[in-house]
């Protein structure tokens, strides 16, 4: 039979002493937790525990020591005479304590905790950053891999990304162009005609659809429709540590969910930005049409006399390489995501906040780089 669990706390002693006696288990601690619960406390911050005559601990009974610690304010709690087992359970349950309330609800507004923050901001962004390039540089090395050996591609699971992260996007790509495309062309319809120079409007659509719009609209609806469902789906497999169950037996996550997910969206992306283009030119055609009679043939002829195709080609530039940022970013926070819902929650927000930032930051970047070369 286990010996019963007892205790004798001496506050008044320095420090204040709690001796422990018999076996402090989950089976033996019932009694003995409501006990030392009602048990006189003062405050006090340090409290020593006498492990003398200790029979066995389990963490249940460390959790009831350290909660009782917690509550006479106590901020460790140091063993006297344990063993090494005996001290690492002690440890740990103090390691689990939540962080105390008065210092969650204490908000200082002074210039130093607001240079503190911006401190912790700004290392937080470097940290974040740092650990983001690292991913890609996993990421890509992954993928080389898999070229050099397409046998291990899993081709099913790359085709359904493609289909889901592609081809279902098709109808909202097209519809938000289209309207993007009629909305451009209506700026300028209005601003050009003060001056007399309606015609210029082809231009006005051309240069902004091909060059930035076009690719830039597909970013941010991918950052928002797929970038969340990868960082969604992998995070529900780690909830249900359906990804270590992938480490158990031997496959490497990236191979498994990364790598497919990545390749689809380099292949999926161009393509979603080449009809994104057609459409918004399609709106910019039906306003021209309708408000300012230019015939469609004389909008396309002027199109391509007007409008380089080189504009073209820097929209389609930048799409691999925003294909590549949802994909990595939505993966990323997946693995991230710990075993509750609220994490899963936080890592998609996050997900799609940093995936539409690094759109925009990436095509800033873009802009001033084919800016330099005269593009």
């Amino acid at each position: 039979m286990p010996d019963r669990p007892d205790f004798q706390f001496e506050s008044e002693a320095s420090p204040p002493q709690l001796t422990l006696s018999g076996d402090w288990t989950v089976h033996t601690i019932r009694d003995v937790s409501e006990r030392l619960a009602a048990a006189q406390k003062s405050d006090v911050k340090e409290l020593q525990a006498d492990c003398t005559d200790l029979g066995r601990l389990d963490t249940a009974g460390a959790f009831i020591i350290d909660r009782f610690a917690c509550r006479a304010g106590a901020g460790e709690v140091k063993a006297v005479n344990a063993s090494p087992q005996v001290s690492a359970l002690l440890e740990q349950a103090a390691s689990l304590r939540p962080e105390e309330h008065e210092e969650k609800s204490k908000t200082e507004y002074g210039v130093v905790d607001l240079l503190e923050r911006t401190g912790r901001t700004t290392m937080s962004f470097l940290e974040e950053t740092t650990a983001t390039l690292a991913f890609l540089g996993e990421t890509i090395a992954s993928m080389a891999h898999m070229v050099t050996r397409p046998s291990k591609m899993r081709w099913t699971a790359l085709v359904s990304v493609m289909e889901d992260s592609g081809l279902d996007a098709v109808p909202i790509v097209a519809f938000l162009s289209f309207f993007v495309g009629m909305v451009i062309a209506f700026i300028g319809a209005t601003t050009l005609s003060e001056f007399g120079a309606t015609i210029f409007t082809v231009e006005l659509v051309g240069f902004a659809v091909l060059r930035e719009f076009g690719v830039v609209i597909t970013a941010i609806i991918l950052a928002g429709r797929t970038n969340s469902a990868f960082t969604a789906q992998i995070g529900a497999m780690r909830m249900r540590q359906e990804v270590d169950a992938l480490v158990t037996l031997g496959l490497n996550p990236m191979d498994v969910l990364v790598v497919p997910r990545a390749f689809a969206m380099l292949v999926m992306t161009p393509i979603l930005t080449l009809i994104a283009a057609l459409f918004g030119l399609g709106g910019g055609v039906f306003v021209s049409w309708l408000a300012l009679d230019i015939n469609p043939t004389v909008f396309i002829n002027r199109l391509q006399s007007a409008v380089p195709v080189a504009n073209f080609w820097v929209g389609m530039s930048k799409a691999p390489v925003f294909g590549l940022v949802v994909a990595l970013i939505g993966c990323r926070q997946g693995l991230l995501v710990g075993g509750s819902v609220q994490s899963l929650g936080q890592s998609t927000t996050k997900s799609v906040v940093q995936a539409i930032f690094s759109i925009i930051v990436i095509d800033a970047m873009f802009a001033l780089f084919y800016l330099e070369l005269g593009i």
